[in-house]
């Protein structure tokens, strides 16, 4: 079982990603969403193994409205990575881990 991701709100968005000295990445999820349960493990288990080069978070977008509209998350699972205060990349949809490995090689090589 992969590591336990913190919870982000939108009251601490900007202090704990935004202003972040490492590349964070957010999962835009919610409880009633299939899709999130089916990629929650897998991002566990990468921020178990990368979680020295990039901060794994998620945001459950019921509680939290104000930034995923600011980030026009339209969909679930959304994984957002942010550099330097910028939206880096953008992963919308449930993918394998192989193919979250690919996408996210940037940020954990």
């Amino acid at each position: 079982m992969g590591e336990k991701m913190n919870a982000v709100t939108d009251s601490e968005f900007d202090q704990t990603v935004l202003k972040s000295d490492k590349p964070v990445l957010v999962d835009f999820w919610a409880e009633w969403c299939g899709p999130c349960r089916q990629v929650s493990p897998i991002l566990e288990e990468l921020a178990q193994d990368h979680s020295d080069k990039i901060t794994f978070l998620k945001m459950n977008v019921d509680e939290n409205p104000v930034t995923p509209s600011n980030y026009k998350v339209t969909g679930i699972p959304t994984i957002n990575v942010y550099v330097n205060g910028e939206l880096a990349k953008s992963i919308v949809g449930a993918k394998p881990k192989a193919a979250l490995l690919k996408e996210l090689s940037a940020f954990t090589d």
